[in-house]
C-alpha cells in the first residue's frame, strides 16, 4: 500500500492505495502505507543486524511521516531485543532524531552513500588516508 497526495504540503488531501490502483496524474505517492509499513514490521521483529539507509516517505510533513515513523519505532523495538540497529544517511539520521528514537538504536551517522560503500568492500578515501599514517 502506498501513501499519495494532491500536494507536496502539509495540508495535502491523501489517500491510500494499493499498488495496482494507480495514482492520478494530478497526484504523486509520498510515503508508504499501514499494510506496507505491518510487512515491515513482521520482516523487523526477529532480525538480528539492520543497516536502515532512506526514509519511507516524506517524514518531514505530517500526513506523510506515518511510514519513515512507525519504520523507526519497529527498529528501536528490534534494538530492544537486541539486535544491532545502525541508521546511515542525513535523511534517515533526521528522521530517526525526529521521531525521538535515535537514543534507542545501536548507532546514527549521516554517511549515507560512505556507509553503503563501506559495506560494499570498497576503498573509502578518507579511511585510507588515515590508515596510510
Amino acid at each position: 500500500m502506498l501513501c499519495w497526495g494532491d500536494k507536496f504540503d502539509a495540508e495535502a488531501s491523501t489517500q491510500t492505495i494499493t499498488v495496482t490502483d494507480g495514482v492520478p496524474d494530478s497526484w504523486s505517492i509520498f510515503d508508504i502505507g499501514v499494510k506496507t509499513l505491518t510487512a515491515f514490521e513482521e520482516k523487523l521483529s526477529d532480525v538480528s543486524t539492520v543497516v536502515w539507509n532512506g526514509p519511507m516517505g516524506v517524514f518531514e510533513l505530517e500526513p506523510f511521516s506515518g511510514g519513515t515513523f512507525g519504520v523507526a519505532k519497529a527498529l528501536a523495538a528490534a534494538t530492544e531485543r537486541g539486535a544491532t540497529i545502525i541508521i546511515g544517511g542525513g535523511d534517515s539520521a533526521a528522521a530517526i532524531e525526529k521521531a525521538e528514537l535515535a537514543d534507542k538504536v545501536t548507532h546514527v551517522s549521516t554517511g549515507g552513500g560512505a556507509s553503503l560503500e563501506m559495506l560494499e568492500g570498497k576503498e573509502l578515501p578518507g579511511l585510507a588516508a588515515l590508515l596510510d599514517k
